[in-house]
């Protein structure tokens, strides 16, 4: 027998397994449905926030981001907005956008298409209650996508978002260890190409600009101290503010 045909069937569910951990994984992936990782100008900037809202850090990030006039964008959790209603209620009306970040944080790759809906709707019905407003974006735990997600997302009214930089602020680490990680995204204010996202059928790298993933929050528990990151933004802020960074939600990135 041609060994040919001993390994291709092999060789055929590793490639679908490698396309598909792909599709699930990379934040620019668009496999599984169409997301948005960038903004449509090089000098717009688009910061979120993950895992809130935490009442010992949200309400010291609100007036941080009030010190520098920046907007950003909230994807908060729905077991979080039903204990701190009031706090997901501030968010919006200091101006800022609020996200669907499912209910509990589960993974959703290995949730199937009804246990998905049931995260995002009792999400969106979290944060309607608290704000009369439905979140118009969500973005997925962890950033897995599963087959049907974006689908679901779409049918319940929501973009579904990623980001270009994730400089892994839910680690325990000092904040100059943090503020090295962010170095990156000063670059694009320099117009430096290699600070620029992937091309895509759109847009150029020269044309774009950077969508930021930080936490404000921990999805296993509220209060988690998050003063890192704050530190760090406390230093970038004026920073890219200096650089004619401009601040934008995630419907100004359309």
């Amino acid at each position: 027998m041609n060994p040919w045909f001993i390994g291709a069937p092999s060789a055929i569910v590793a490639g679908v397994a490698g396309l598909t951990a792909y599709g699930a994984v990379h934040p620019r992936a668009q496999l599984f449905g169409l997301t948005v990782y960038r903004t449509r100008s090089a000098k717009q900037f688009a910061l979120t926030f993950d895992d809130g809202p935490n009442p010992s850090i949200t309400p010291q990030l609100l007036d941080l981001l009030a010190k520098h006039n920046a907007k950003a964008t909230f994807f908060l959790v729905g077991k979080f907005v039903r204990e701190c209603p009031d706090l997901t209620k501030e968010i919006a009306a200091r101006g800022h956008l609020i996200g669907n970040h499912t209910d509990t944080h589960p993974n959703l790759f290995f949730c199937g298409p009804h246990e998905t809906k049931d995260q995002l709707v009792r999400c969106q019905e979290a944060i309607h209650h608290a704000t009369w407003a439905a979140p118009r974006w969500f973005r997925p735990p962890f950033g897995f996508r599963s087959p049907w997600l974006i689908e679901i997302a779409q049918r319940h009214g929501m973009r579904t978002a990623m980001w270009t930089h994730l400089p892994g602020d839910w680690r325990v680490k000092p904040p100059e260890w943090l503020i090295e990680k962010m170095k990156p995204i000063a670059a694009c204010g320099t117009g430096i190409p290699a600070c620029a996202p992937e091309p895509g059928p759109i847009t150029s790298p020269s044309s774009t600009g950077p969508v930021i993933c930080l936490h404000d929050g921990d999805y296993t528990h509220q209060n988690a101290n998050r003063q890192h990151t704050l530190a760090a933004l406390a230093y970038w802020l004026p920073h890219w503010r200096d650089l004619g960074l401009e601040f934008v939600t995630m419907d100004e990135t359309l």
